[in-house]
C-alpha cells in the first residue's frame, strides 16, 4: 500500500511516485524549520524514502513524503516544484561527510557519558547499599524541580534538577509529619520542616504527582516518599544520585565531628576477636565477636547490619563514618583493657 491520504490537508498521495531527486534541496516547514538537501533515494514496498541532510546542523533525517510547497498544509517537509534548487554533487559530498563526522563524534560523546554514568552509579551504589536499613520499606526523597511550563501554549511540566535521599522508613504510609522531619536534613529543604498546611498537596488521583510536600509543583524543592519493592531496583534508581556523597542527607549523630580525625588510640582488638576495616571511602566497619560490647557500639551511634558485604560474603557488622573512628578505636581500646 504506497497510497496515503492527509485529512488535514484533505489529499492524497502516491508514495511509489518520486518526487525529488538526489541533490535537490527541500525545506522543513514547522519546528526548527531550515532546508535539507536530498544526498540518496531508496525504495521498497511501500514506495520511495528520501535521505536527507541539514545543510545547517549537518543533521541526518528521512522522510518517504515530500509534498510541494503550492499544496503546504501543516508541519512537514516540502519541495518547490515552481523553482527546483539543487546543489552541486561536489557541495553534497561535502555536506555529507561533515555529517558523518559529526553523527560519529555525536556517538563518542554519548558513549562517554554512559561509561561516566555507569563508573559513577558503581560508587553511588557501594556507597548506599551499607546505609539501607534491613526493615525499610520506602525512601524519603527531596527534588529540586525546575518549571518548563509554557502558558501560551497551555504545556505545563517540570524537570528534575537535584535528587537527595533523606531518610528511611519503615512503612509505605504517606505521613507528612514524617516528611517534615526529614526535611530539616537538608538546607534546601529545611523551609518545609515547619506545619504549612499550604505545602501539603495531596494529588492522589490520574495524572497527579500523589502526596508531597512544597511550595510549588512546578519549581523548588518538594518531598516526597517511594516504596522500596527490591533492594536491587531501589539501587538501580538511586545509584547514580549517590554518587555525589552530597546527595545523601541522612540524620547524622548528634556527637559526629564535622572534620574528619585520624586514628589516635590503638589496641590489640584480637582479644575481643574484633576487627576496624575500611568498609568503602567513607565508611568504617567492626566485624567480629561484637555481641558483648553491642550496647558500647550502639553508644557510638552504629548501625548494626546483619548482611554487610565484605571481601565478597555476607558478614555482621556495624558502621561507622570514618569521622568517628577516632572514638570507635578508643572506646574498643577501653574494653581490651577492662
Amino acid at each position: 500500500m504506497t497510497k496515503v491520504h492527509l485529512l488535514g490537508a484533505n489529499r492524497s498521495y502516491d508514495r511509489d511516485i518520486q518526487t525529488v531527486s538526489v541533490n535537490q534541496i527541500v525545506v522543513l516547514e514547522g519546528y526548527a524549520g531550515g532546508s535539507y538537501v536530498v544526498y540518496d533515494v531508496t525504495r521498497n514496498q511501500r514506495g520511495f524514502t528520501y535521505h536527507l541532510v541539514h545543510t545547517r546542523t549537518y543533521d541526518f533525517n528521512t522522510s518517504d513524503l515530500i509534498r510541494p510547497l503550492s499544496e503546504k498544509f501543516g508541519i512537514g517537509i516540502y519541495y518547490d516544484s515552481e523553482n527546483p534548487t539543487f546543489l552541486d554533487p561536489l557541495e553534497t559530498a561535502a555536506l555529507l561527510t561533515k555529517a558523518k563526522e559529526k553523527k560519529a563524534e555525536d556517538e563518542r560523546k554519548a558513549k562517554e557519558e554512559r561509561d561516566e554514568h555507569e563508573r559513577i552509579s558503581k560508587i553511588g551504589a557501594a556507597r548506599l547499599r551499607p546505609l539501607i536499613p534491613s526493615d525499610a520499606k520506602a525512601v524519603i526523597i527531596g527534588e529540586l524541580r525546575v518549571s518548563e511550563c509554557d502558558s501560551y501554549t497551555d504545556y505545563y511540566d517540570y524537570r528534575t534538577e537535584r535528587t537527595v535521599i533523606l531518610g528511611f522508613s519503615k512503612h509505605t504510609r504517606n505521613l507528612f509529619a514524617e516528611m517534615r522531619k526529614c526535611a530539616a536534613n537538608f538546607e534546601g529543604t529545611s523551609h518545609l520542616a515547619e506545619y504549612n498546611a499550604d505545602f501539603e498537596h495531596r494529588e492522589n488521583y490520574s495524572m497527579g504527582d500523589g502526596m508531597y510536600l512544597g511550595r510549588n509543583k512546578y519549581s523548588g524543592w518538594t518531598i516526597n516518599k517511594e516504596p522500596i519493592y527490591s533492594l536491587e531496583k531501589f539501587l538501580e534508581r538511586f545509584a547514580y544520585t549517590a554518587g555525589d556523597e552530597a546527595n545523601i542527607c541522612l540524620k547524622t549523630p548528634q556527637n559526629q565531628t564535622d572534620t574528619a580525625e585520624q586514628p589516635t588510640a590503638s589496641a590489640d582488638l584480637s582479644a575481643l576477636n574484633l576487627e576496624i576495616v575500611e568498609y568503602s571511602e567513607k565508611a568504617i566497619a567492626v566485624f567480629g565477636d561484637t555481641k558483648p560490647i553491642k550496647d558500647v557500639l550502639k553508644g557510638l551511634n552504629g548501625l548494626f547490619r546483619a548482611n554487610l558485604t565484605y571481601n565478597g560474603g555476607r558478614r555482621a557488622g556495624w558502621i561507622y563514618s570514618k569521622k568517628q573512628e577516632t572514638k570507635v578505636r578508643e572506646a574498643l581500646a577501653t574494653c581490651v583493657r577492662v
